[in-house]
């Protein structure tokens, strides 16, 4: 089979290369799938790098998240069926024509679901979803900032808490940004790279809020970011840390909690496949369910063959990009 093989963890995208290998070994317990589409996320050119957290042997196969047909199962496989349409969601493996997964880390999904829309729902989506549910207790009819609004893992919490009918605050820093999340049903959006950001951005949602303030906060961003977003939440508002993309981790004050009551949390994604995979499957299905429904449409900027992935890296790289990149095999 065709894959992306890493051999020595590189910076550069155009070190790695696209290598024939192996056809992996089914397991009783695994599914064989023939991969159509996987997507690219920033984690990725962490691991690529040999900057994340968990690294693995090498050599290995990058990808996080991956769409495509059951070719085989296990003999101990009763969720799946040869010929279901599905994804998959695991640490590495997705970048190539086929993956060998355990069947729970293999989620059913609707043929109304194209296979790029189910690759680049995927880890960013699953991450919105507990965000805004699990870690943030959004609920109908409250109000949601979201700083960095343009990005994938933003673009997918709009559309999420669109369809949990929410309000929805969106920051951004440009004009062409600002286009993006409107499309994706932003209610308003708030100027992050305004003078003065902590005094501008608690004026513009007073604005928008009738001056109660928000109900929920996720953030990516961090920094000057989280310092002036967690001053516009309302009274019991809850912030979730989700990442620091501004490369500075929040310091946060105990005494501003405990005046208006605020809750903090931080969301890792990864920890829900290894400790609660029922739930991962539970919001594969809800996420399903609002594709159907038409609130979940994912924001595909542009799409590679699975051979151009050195140019999708660099472009993914360049930190200019609105959306997902997605392969194609």
């Amino acid at each position: 089979m065709k894959a992306v093989l890493i051999r020595q963890f590189s910076e550069d995208p155009r070190t790695h290369h696209v290598e024939e290998v192996a056809d992996p070994v089914v397991g009783p317990d695994d599914v064989l799938i023939s991969v159509k589409a996987a997507s690219l996320n920033f984690p990725d050119l962490l691991v690529m790098s040999g900057k994340y957290q968990v690294l693995p042997e090498r050599p290995f196969i990058p990808g996080k998240d991956a769409a495509g047909i059951v070719e085989t199962v296990g003999s101990n496989v009763r969720s799946l069926k040869t010929g279901d349409h599905v994804v998959a969601l695991v640490e590495n493996g997705c970048f190539a024509s086929r993956l060998c997964v355990p069947q729970a880390s293999a989620h059913k999904i609707p043929s109304e679901i194209a296979f790029a829309d189910a690759a680049a729902m995927g880890l960013v989506y699953q991450t919105a979803f507990f965000a805004l549910t699990d870690r943030g207790g959004l609920r109908k009819g409250e109000t949601v900032l979201i700083s960095g609004a343009a990005g994938g893992v933003g673009l997918a919490a709009i559309q999420i808490a669109k369809g949990l009918g929410a309000k929805v605050l969106a920051g951004v820093t440009s004009e062409v940004q600002a286009e993006a999340v409107r499309q994706s049903g932003a209610d308003e959006v708030i100027d992050l790279s305004a003078a003065n950001l902590a005094e501008s951005l608690r004026e513009q949602v007073h604005r928008a809020t009738s001056g109660k303030g928000v109900d929920v906060f996720l953030d990516p961003v961090g920094g000057d970011v989280f310092d002036a977003c967690i001053r516009a939440l309302a009274r019991r508002g809850r912030a979730v840390i989700i990442g620091f993309v501004a490369g500075k981790i929040p310091v946060i004050k105990g005494s501003y909690l405990l005046l208006k009551n605020i809750s903090v949390a931080g969301m890792q994604w990864t920890d829900y496949p290894t400790h609660s995979p029922e739930l991962v499957a539970d919001a594969q299905a809800k996420l399903n369910e609002l594709y159907v429904q038409g609130f979940v449409r994912p924001h595909i900027t542009q799409t590679f063959p699975l051979e151009s992935f050195a140019d999708a890296a660099a472009r993914l790289a360049s930190r200019g990009v609105i959306g997902k990149l997605v392969l194609t095999i």
